[in-house]
This record gives C-alpha cells, sequence and structure tokens, in this order.
C-alpha cells in the first residue's frame, strides 16, 4: 500500500498548507453492504494475523470493535494520513491499548505512513507497532496507552484543550478550532478509579465534543465481567451529566452511525455510546470467551475464522479494493485544505490572533519570556525575602504566567495550600456558559487530575501544571511516570515537601517521595531553597519540550542567604551555593543540600569556619539535570579528592552516588513524627549542630 512520507515524532511540527480543493462533507456516505463487510474483516484479518505472528496480543477487541471502527473512522473521523499534525483533526484515543492492532490496522489502512511490513512486524524490537500504542512512535497515535482509563483521562484533557482554544480564538465569522475527540473504552477502563475522575470533570465543564464509545462485550481477562463488574454505566454515566446513547449493536455500522451522528448534535456535555460487542468476533471457537481476549488464536482457529467470515485470502493480504475504500488521504486533503483557506481568512481579519495561535501549537514561547524570568530573578534578589518556598513558586507563577498565557494548571482541592493560583488567573467555570479562567478547581482527584494535563500537553496549544501535597504524589503515579515516557511538557507542582510540615504527621510528611520521583526516567525534579531557584525551576520546566517536571516546595518558610545569583549556574541543577572561606582550593569538605535544607549547611558552614575548618556549600536543587552535566561541570563543582556530606529531610539512599564511600548522608529513613516541624527537625538532627558535627567526623576532627 502507498504510504505518505509524513512521521509523528517531531516535536514541533509546522502548520501544513494544502492546495486549494473543492469542500467535502466531514461524513462519507453509506458503503455497499459486502463492501462494508469486508473493510471490517480487513481489520479482523491484520489483527489475528499480527497477533499470530508475533504470538503475542490481543485479538479479540480489535475482532469486536472492527465495525465501531469502521462507522467511526469511515463516517464520522476528521483526519488526514498525510498530515498526522493538522491543527484541527479530530483527536482519536484508544485507551483500551491492549488492543493495539485495532489501531494500527486502521492507520495503515486509510493511508498513514505505516507499511504492512510494520504490521508484519507487531511488537518486535524498533517497530513502529509495539505492543501499546506509544506516541511519538506510530504516525497517527495521539497518546501512548495501556495502562487502563488513562486514555480516557487524556482524552478529557484533550476536549478541554479543544473547548478553551475555540472560546479564545474563534470568531463569528471564522472558526479555526472546531474538532471532536473520540475514545474508545473497555470494561477494564471503567472499573480503574481514574474513569471516575475524570468522567465526573468532563460532565462539570460540558465537554460536548467528547464522544467515548463503550466496547460492552462483557469479558476480561478472567471471564464474565458480571461477577465482578455490576455497575449501571448508563445511569453511572448520566450521574455525571453525559449523555448516554443505547445500548447499540457494536456489530452494524448503521447503528453505530447513527449513534455518532446523535451524540454529535447532542450539546451540553459529553457523550457515551454503549456498544453492545462480541470479544473475538468471527472466531467459531473463541468469540465471546476470555481465550479471545489476551493471546494468539492459534494457527487452526485462524484458518476457521477465515472460513467463516469470508475473509479468503493469505495472511497480511488486503485486496485492493479494501484498501482504496479505506484511504482516507483523498478526503483528508479537501478537509485540511477547507480549514487551510478558513485559516487564511482569519489571518487577513484577526492577523495577532492567528500568529497567536500558530505559535502556541508550535509549542514555541514567546519572545520575551527570557526577559520576564531574568525580570523576576532581579525582583526577587532586591527583595530578599524569607518566605515559605511555596509561596516563592506562587512569586514566580505572577512573574512568568503572565507572559506564557498558554499556562493553565490547578490543583486538587489545595488551591490555599499549593499556591498554584495567580492573581490574574480567573478560574475555570461553566455553570453558566463557560468562563475560560486559567485556574482549574481539579476537586479531590490526583490522579486524573495528572492523567488529564497530559492530555491537555498532547493536544497542543497549552502548558499544563498541577498541584497537590508531595505526599500524594502516589495517588497520581503512574500519569507522572507516562508524562515522562511521553516526554510531555507537565510541570507537576508538589508542596509540603518534607518533615518540614510538621503537626499533620507521617502520613503527610514525604520522607520517600522526593527521591522516588527523582527515580522515574526523563522525569526532572526541583526541590529549590529560595525564590530565585523557584523561579530558575519553573522557568526549567517552561522551557523544557523533552519532558515533564515536579517541582517540591516546603510549607514552612526558608531564610533568603542568597549573596550572589548565577543564573545559569542554576539551571545545570547544582553549583556553589557559598564558597568554603579563603577559597575554592582550602575547602576540607563540600556539603550538600537541597531545598529548606541548604539553610542548614550555610549555619553549619559558618559554625565549622568558626573552628577554623572551610568547608563548601553546594545547593543541588535538582539532581536529575546536574546527572545530565559534563565531567568537568560536575567535578568543578563537587572536587575530587574533597569529602562530601549531604543533608536532606527525606531518605538518604540516593545521595550516597554523590557522597560516595568516603563522605557521610544525613536524612530521614524512617516515617516522620507529629510536632512542630522545629521540633521534627531536632528529632532527627537535622540542625546545624549535628550537620557540622558529622562533616568534622568525617574529615577525622
Amino acid at each position: 500500500m502507498p504510504s505518505s512520507s509524513s512521521s509523528s515524532a517531531a516535536n514541533s511540527p509546522p502548520i501544513r498548507v494544502f492546495p486549494d480543493m473543492p469542500d467535502t462533507p466531514a461524513v462519507t456516505p453509506a458503503r455497499p453492504a459486502a463492501l462494508e463487510r469486508d473493510m471490517g474483516n480487513a481489520v479482523r484479518a491484520l489483527a489475528m494475523d499480527a497477533v499470530q505472528k508475533a504470538n503475542s496480543g490481543h485479538p479479540g477487541m480489535p475482532m469486536g470493535m472492527a465495525e465501531i471502527a469502521l462507522a467511526l473512522w469511515d463516517r464520522h473521523y476528521k483526519h488526514n494520513p498525510a498530515d498526522p499534525h493538522w491543527p484541527d483533526r479530530d483527536r482519536f484515543v484508544l485507551s483500551n491499548g491492549h488492543g493495539s492492532m485495532l489501531q494500527y490496522a486502521l492507520l495503515h489502512l486509510s493511508g498513514y505512513d505505516l507499511p504492512i511490513e510494520e504490521i508484519i512486524n507487531f511488537r518486535q524490537m524498533h517497530s513502529r507497532t509495539p505492543g501499546h500504542p506509544e506516541v511519538g512512535v506510530t504516525p497517527g497515535v495521539e497518546t501512548t496507552t495501556g495502562p487502563l482509563g488513562q486514555g480516557f483521562a487524556n482524552a478529557v484533557g484533550m476536549a478541554l484543550a479543544e473547548k478553551l482554544l475555540a472560546a479564545q480564538f474563534n470568531r463569528p465569522e471564522a472558526t479555526i478550532v472546531d474538532h471532536h475527540t473520540y475514545v474508545f473504552v473497555g470494561d477494564g477502563c471503567l472499573m480503574e478509579g481514574i474513569s471516575h475522575e475524570a468522567a465526573s470533570l468532563a460532565g462539570v465543564w460540558q465537554l460536548d465534543k467528547l464522544i467515548a464509545l463503550y466496547d460492552d462485550n462483557g469479558i476480561s481477562i478472567d471471564g464474565e465481567v458480571r461477577h465482578w463488574f455490576a455497575d449501571d454505566t448508563a445511569q453511572r454515566f448520566r450521574a455525571y451529566g453525559w449523555n448516554v446513547i443505547g445500548p447499540v449493536d457494536g456489530h452494524d455500522v448503521a447503528a453505530v452511525d447513527a449513534a455518532l451522528a446523535t451524540a454529535k448534535g447532542s450539546g451540553g456535555g459529553p457523550s457515551l455510546i454503549i456498544c453492545r460487542t462480541v470479544i473475538g468476533k468471527g472466531s467459531p471457537n473463541r468469540a465471546g470467551s476470555e481465550r479471545a481476549h489476551g493471546e494468539a488464536l492459534g494457527e487452526a482457529e485462524i484458518a476457521a475464522t477465515r472460513a467463516h467470515i469470508g475473509w479468503n485470502h493469505s495472511p497480511f493480504v488486503v485486496p485492493p479494493a479494501v484498501y482504496a475504500a479505506w484511504d482516507a488521504r483523498p478526503r483528508g486533503a479537501r478537509m485540511q485544505a477547507e480549514w487551510t483557506r478558513r485559516l487564511a481568512h482569519y489571518e487577513v481579519r484577526h492577523p495577532q490572533e492567528a500568529a497567536e495561535f500558530k505559535r502556541r501549537m508550535r509549542g514555541e514561547l514567546p519572545a520575551h519570556f527570557a526577559a520576564a524570568v531574568q525580570a523576576a530573578v532581579r525582583a526577587a534578589v532586591d527583595k530578599k525575602e524569607t518566605v515559605a518556598t511555596r509561596k516563592a513558586s506562587q512569586l514566580a507563577l505572577e512573574a512568568l504566567a503572565e507572559a506564557v498565557p498558554e499556562m493553565i494548571g490547578g490543583s486538587a482541592d489545595l488551591t490555599g495550600s499549593n499556591l498554584t493560583q495567580w492573581s490574574k488567573a480567573g478560574s475555570l467555570r461553566t455553570v453558566n456558559g463557560l468562563q475560560p479562567g486559567r485556574h482549574i478547581n481539579f476537586g479531590v482527584r490526583e490522579f486524573g487530575m495528572s492523567a488529564i494535563a497530559n492530555g491537555l500537553a498532547l493536544h497542543g496549544g497549552f502548558l499544563p501544571f498541577v498541584g497537590t501535597f508531595l505526599t500524594f504524589a502516589d495517588y497520581g503515579r503512574n500519569a507522572l511516570r507516562m508524562a515522562a515516557l511521553m516526554k510531555q511538557r507537565v510541570a507537576f507542582v508538589f508542596t509540603h515537601d518534607s518533615i518540614g510540615l510538621g503537626e499533620d504527621g507521617p502520613t503527610h510528611q514525604s520522607v520517600e517521595q522526593a527521591s522516588s520521583l527523582r527515580l522515574i526516567p526523563n522525569m526532572d525534579v526541583w526541590r529549590p531553597c529560595d525564590t530565585v531557584e523557584s523561579i530558575a525551576a519553573w522557568a526549567a520546566a517552561i522551557e523544557r519540550r523533552d519532558g515533564p517536571t515536579s517541582l517540591l516546595f516546603s510549607r514552612q518558610a526558608v531564610p533568603f542567604l542568597r549573596t550572589a545569583t548565577d543564573l545559569e549556574a542554576i539551571r545545570r541543577g547544582a553549583y556553589v551555593f557559598s564558597e568554603a572561606p579563603g577559597g575554592a582550593g582550602k575547602a576540607r569538605a563540600v556539603i550538600i543540600a537541597t531545598g529548606s535544607e541548604v539553610p542548614l549547611a550555610v549555619q553549619a558552614q559558618q559554625q565549622l569556619a568558626g573552628q577554623g575548618v572551610a568547608v563548601r556549600v553546594v545547593s543541588m536543587p535538582s539532581t536529575t539535570v546536574f546527572d545530565r552535566q559534563s565531567v568537568q561541570y560536575k567535578a568543578a563543582v563537587l572536587p575530587e579528592g574533597v569529602p562530601r556530606v549531604a543533608v536532606e529531610a527525606g531518605v538518604t539512599d540516593l545521595w550516597w552516588k554523590y557522597v560516595r564511600g568516603t563522605g557521610a548522608v544525613l536524612g530521614v529513613d524512617r516515617y516522620g513524627e507529629s510536632a512542630p516541624a522545629a521540633a521534627v527537625y531536632r528529632h532527627f538532627g537535622l540542625t546545624a549542630e549535628n550537620l557540622a558535627a558529622v562533616v568534622s567526623q568525617v574529615i577525622g576532627r
């Protein structure tokens, strides 16, 4: 099959302009029944053949959802396979991502740059058809799915992005943002708690261009779900404020087509289409059974299935007529050309808005952002405020969020504690019509909040951030992991970052969380010590285009002790905060500190200086960023042969890679205590006096 040359791997795809072509409707008329049957069976055959060749995968869902996919992709889905990054394309999310061969078959058949060789190499090393769909690997895949329910939440974020961009940029005479978000979900997605969190918010936000199609086949890996999943799903979603359509016969293309048309015209809220299906449809001996779910059918059963569905073609062979029917490129090019004309008309009437829309969709920061960062740092140095770093974070937001209008974020019912709102943000409200503020009240929904933020980032046009207490990072952990895996530009704000929150006690004192976040590959973690480092951390998170950032802030006030400010040094993750008396060559030890423990290090340095011991203090706000620096820079900050002592109000294991065997680590390797912060610090020996004593012991005094 011919293929285009586009790729979804580019970080900042340009807005492509297609030649002027006649208008075409988004909806394709019904095709002859025999051709539609073959189109659906092409999906079934590719799925069962690819899984069989790999001897790994999930054939049942693609076989059961073939007609649902046909109704959507052939009659409603607005996309252009030649340009997977077209800004006004519909978004499609396969939340039940274990059935990845459904999406790969659709992408291949409709004309994306996914040739048959990639289908044959399903689940093989370095193929573009990995076990679960991965954004940036396969053209046309909008998000990485597999952890059930998260794709559904991503879709909520995408639909929210569309709604807010439309409110900001559309004009009565020129609409440039007008697309739907479609998400396929299965029983597993709806059993996961995240689906409750995300569905509730989607209803509150009245996301009327979000349409979920539920594969209601009654089967999961363990068998018939009626024994453990007896929810009234229709009533549940109606209670969330969704339009519920069905049940419909998920194997009747016309019925699913009609349900989609109804959903697109419903308005007032998102829509759930309940589609009754048979898992493994077409397989004579596996259909309707858990045996069709997660294992290859076997050669004999595939042969029986071919005969049963009337598919008389060899493995991985699709007739030209079926390819031609599935090919979405001509129609996609016409739809994109029509949008390009609208965008050109919009540019004439609204040139500034058009330029801003293009900039945001490219993911580029405003030209004046660097100047805003410098101005914020100068103001912080002038004020020299002793504040909690969570307040320093809010001061950074005040300065930087106004310079970056695509920034949007909020908190899981902790706005007044996380300080994630700034004075001009405004709050997102939809009760009396859309009020598109930039602060979002997510309610107590850490997991859903984090995955929705991923969806906002994936859609484009926004730079999302979300906040909660650090100890609740575990509630959203897998969404943080997915942000890192997908290399998405999301900032996760975590306040109350240590035993320093005091009286709330060990349930809230997150001794292990900072280190655990640093273990996530591709997650940058910052724990600043003052306003200047907080601004630098926020700037780094905003500028980063290849992954997420976790920002950790204190509840308690931290004194401003800075005597010099080298923003570029801070941006490298670690730097000399306070040089040893007499200069670098005089240091007998290096104290490495982070966050609220930097003042302890400075106080210990002063005490040791009084005893005639010169010590260098290194602030290491980001171990992850520092680890990427050159060997030469690392040696300049942490000179070889000089003993090192690290201090952080958390678990100690991570810090041994910096101090090595000749040093020491002062931290907390057990859960905390309920008491005022100062008392808890004393209890665990996190005092300047004890730190100085540890340094003395290390250098043999």
